[in-house]
């Protein structure tokens, strides 16, 4: 079952299920047409889709009123039955003419439209939360949550004029904004190329095993809580200690190995630094979601409760990694269950408002090629993942082989797609052992 569905039938509530309100949604349905027939040019006012609507013939009608809107064909009743021939008189003239009469007022348009699209939002969850009572599945109630929160979003109107965009703009021209606009990644060349991570993109970080990924995610959240802002953190791969003696490894400048057994291997500037980095992270809004088989649904429930408790400041969110989610839902193919996972992200970034990094693996193929710098075809299950992304990040090493622990080596970042900015390679240098990257400089 879809989030979004296009129901057709005569009367969408499931089959044995109360529905007391049926003539008063079939009222204001008839009234929003009956508008349109009295108004012609109200056609080009009008949101809604078929698939609004309650009754088929009500669909119907609506359909009619769309294909001669796109033919520049004017609406009335003689053009109507036309479109109308072979649908069984289901929308005779005699019930165009009823429901013509019925509208008090075409200038109430909107008023009618918000009626019909709260009646739609109510069948959606009453179809939702009856599958879930009879099926009793997790897979119900995840699409149960899905369609909730779609439907928040379902005719909502940006509460921003024209006017307010462009005194927005206006003051950013006058007014000193900050040396980026987005989340502070803690990276002078990364925000020079990107102005900081930007609320509601979805941004892509990819590269094969152990080249840094999962280090440079923990780096981008460390930098964001220093700057005082808070973050989500989904390991579905590693749990949440050993992520955090990582994020200790980093900022205590403390080596990774020794955290491994830290009474026998640490030294008491080790210890010391160490209980201070310990004080240090306490105080930041940084949260560990580790649970294993996290779905999207788990995702948005965190993203949304975090939002709620801390509406304001930065908040950044990363995923560790995207062929690890979870599906509820069965698709023929992994590319489609891909891509469904990545368009809800980006739905859920532009919801909240916030930044997703999104780590994800790379295909073989890049290791078989004499060039081992990846390209976004080497993306695994890559169409979807390129389409739905605004920032995509490809990481290689310099060299080909990797180096000792103990070294640093230098991390190509290879910004291949940014929707809104310049594309290209910057350099970033990678302490391995103490899970840090820092700003190359030569």
């Amino acid at each position: 079952m879809n989030a979004t569905i296009n129901q057709t039938n005569e009367d969408q509530y499931p089959p044995g299920l109360p529905n007391t309100h049926q003539e008063n949604r079939f009222e204001a349905e008839g009234i929003l047409l009956g508008a349109v027939l009295k108004s012609p040019e109200l056609i080009h006012e009008i949101t809604l889709e078929p698939f609004h609507f309650s009754q088929k013939r009500n669909q119907l009608l609506l359909k009619a009123f769309r294909e001669l809107q796109m033919e520049n064909r004017p609406i009335d009743v003689i053009l109507l039955t036309e479109k109308l021939a072979g649908t069984n008189d289901m929308v005779s003239v005699s019930y165009m003419m009823d429901i013509t009469s019925r509208c008090p007022s075409p200038e109430n348009y909107v008023h009618y439209q918000s009626i019909v699209l709260n009646q739609y939002k109510l069948r959606m969850f009453t179809t939702a939360a009856f599958r879930f009572l009879n099926e009793q599945t997790l897979e119900a109630a995840d699409d149960f949550y899905s369609i909730y929160t779609e439907m928040q979003e379902v005719g909502k109107i940006n509460g921003k004029s024209k006017r307010d965009i462009l005194t927005d703009v206006y003051l950013e021209m006058i007014e000193d904004q900050g040396d980026i606009s987005g989340v502070d990644t803690g990276f002078s060349l990364l925000n020079s190329m990107l102005n900081g991570f930007q609320k509601g993109d979805l941004i892509i970080i990819a590269a094969r095993p152990s080249v840094g990924k999962t280090a440079l995610s923990l780096n981008l959240a460390s930098n964001c809580c220093k700057a005082g802002g808070v973050v989500d953190f989904f390991s579905l791969e590693m749990p949440a200690k050993h992520l955090i003696k990582r994020m200790l490894s980093d900022v205590s400048y403390v080596d990774g190995s020794k955290w491994k057994r830290p009474y026998l291997y640490f030294n008491v500037d080790d210890f010391d630094r160490a209980v201070h980095t310990l004080g240090t992270v306490d105080q930041w809004n940084f949260h560990i979601h580790d649970q294993p088989r996290q779905t999207i649904t788990d995702i948005r429930a965190a993203i949304q409760k975090t939002k709620r408790e801390q509406p304001n400041g930065n908040h950044l969110v990363v995923i560790d990694y995207l062929q690890l989610i979870t599906q509820t839902k069965k698709f023929e193919r992994q590319d489609l269950a891909v891509g469904h996972i990545t368009r809800e992200l980006k739905q859920i970034a532009r919801q909240y408002e916030v930044p997703i990094v999104l780590l994800s693996q790379l295909s073989r193929g890049v290791e078989q090629r004499a060039d081992k710098r990846p390209v976004m075809s080497d993306l695994r299950d890559s169409g979807s993942i390129e389409q739905d992304a605004d920032v995509i990040m490809l990481l290689s090493r310099e060299d080909i082989e990797p180096v000792r622990q103990d070294t640093t080596e230098l991390i190509n970042v290879n910004i291949a797609k940014h929707r809104n900015g310049p594309v290209g390679v910057i350099k970033l240098a990678f302490e391995k052992n103490y899970s840090r990257f820092r700003d190359y400089t030569i």
